[in-house]
């Protein structure tokens, strides 16, 4: 495992570890962070730690074509009963992922200084978000990072049922219709892949990740 200094550097991803962690420390400037996404690399630590930075492998990928979209699902679509906007809320999504409690967790890995560094890249254009309302309430979305060719999803949250799955459909048919290669969904959870999510290799997901 490599130690970082303020030097814009980040190793070989095939110098990760059995369990994906690659690096520790460094910062959460916007350069770092281009730089590690672009590399197949992404922080997650919690509260209190270094910055660890991970490529796991496999990865859990998303290829557009294979999402699957449930019969009880395409009704509530077909019904309309939530909006979607692109990219309008980016602070109050990343906010409400930060605050959603999660089945197995005590905490949250979004700290208030990934929230600050995310908002910086937003403000780059380089991370995005879809948000779900329904009656003109924000109760769904998510969010992560445009590198213009493969989204690299970050989190998402519901207040309401199934308004993250919206979110999740809306961002992947635009995606589809501006020719990406892949949504990254980096970890496996069942969640994912009953959505049609799989895992690949990392080498697999590094030649995708390079083939701009």
């Amino acid at each position: 495992m490599y130690y970082l200094s303020k030097a814009l550097f980040f190793p070989p991803v095939s110098h990760a570890d059995s369990d994906g962690i690659l690096a520790f420390g460094g910062d959460l400037s916007p350069e770092r962070l281009q730089l590690a996404y672009n590399s197949g690399i992404f922080p997650w630590f919690n509260e209190g730690e270094p910055i660890i930075w991970w490529s796991p492998n496999p990865r859990m990928v998303l290829f557009l074509d294979e999402l699957i979209v449930s019969k009880s699902m395409r009704n509530i679509l077909n019904r309309n009963i939530f909006t979607v906007t692109f990219n309008q809320n980016f602070r109050d999504v990343i906010s409400n992922c930060q605050q959603i409690k999660r089945g197995g967790q005590t905490g949250t890995w979004i700290t208030n200084e990934m929230i600050e560094a995310y908002c910086r890249l937003n403000e780059l254009g380089i991370a995005k978000s879809i948000e779900v309302w329904q009656n003109d309430q924000l109760v769904g979305g998510l969010y992560g990072i445009d590198l213009g060719h493969v989204f690299c999803g970050e989190s998402m949250f519901s207040l309401v049922s199934n308004a993250s799955k919206v979110a999740f459909i809306a961002l992947v048919n635009q995606l589809k219709k501006d020719n990406y290669r892949l949504l990254d969904c980096q970890v496996y959870n069942e969640h994912l892949e009953s959505l049609g999510c799989r895992e690949i290799e990392r080498e697999a997901f590094m030649a995708i990740l390079k083939s701009k």
